[in-house]
């Protein structure tokens, strides 16, 4: 049975998402698989970002270092994990973005049966972070491809904040968020692995 491959594919503005997406990455290497870490082109101008200082602290860290999400990214991949803030209740620009270039893929039924998934964050328990995750799948859907939550599959959603949907954290002012997050992101990523070994095997079989 080949490795699994897995892109995790993460949109963070002041570096939430991008520690669920290192604790995703984490998981999904223990569970042997494959890892690309990989982030949506920003768009926001540089004033905007320089405005925020964790921000701009955050962009500066990552530029150059984390690689920019592309077309090859998922094409390589047998299963997808995204990670993202909510922004009233939906996905960010800069996710979007990218999704809108995935139409030749989609043509082309490269995209079919990719096992994803998706994680969250807003200010508050209730930012719209499970919104935001099922307006991703609305376009995940349309790939064909397996949506692979974590369900209540294990008792850490449960101390996570309990979103069925995906892993989803509650962010404070300061940037701070429960760090039994980062572990329910691995569990959730240890999932999205394991499905996608079945349906990789399955289609091999």
């Amino acid at each position: 049975m080949s490795q699994v491959k897995l892109a995790v594919v993460y949109y963070s503005a002041t570096g939430t998402n991008y520690k669920l997406a290192k604790a995703a990455e984490e998981g999904a290497v223990a569970a042997g698989a494959e890892v690309r870490v990989v982030r949506v082109q920003e768009l926001a101008p540089e004033a905007a970002i320089a405005s925020n200082p964790a921000w701009k602290a955050h962009a500066d860290e990552t530029h150059g270092v984390v690689p920019v999400a592309t077309l090859d990214d998922l094409v390589w991949a047998d299963a997808i994990i995204f990670s993202f803030a909510t922004r009233f209740g939906a996905i960010p620009a800069q996710l979007k973005q990218f999704l809108d270039t995935t139409g030749g893929l989609w043509f082309q039924g490269k995209l079919v049966n990719k096992v994803v998934s998706a994680m969250s964050s807003a200010q508050n328990m209730h930012g719209g972070q499970e919104a935001s995750i099922l307006s991703l799948y609305t376009t995940l859907y349309h790939w064909g491809a397996i949506v692979a939550t974590p369900g209540y599959t294990d008792p850490i959603q449960f101390q996570a904040g309990g979103n069925p949907y995906g892993v989803s954290a509650t962010v404070d002012q300061q940037g701070n968020f429960d760090p039994i997050v980062l572990e329910a992101a691995k569990v959730q990523a240890r999932r999205v692995v394991t499905v996608a070994s079945w349906v990789k095997q399955g289609m091999n079989g």
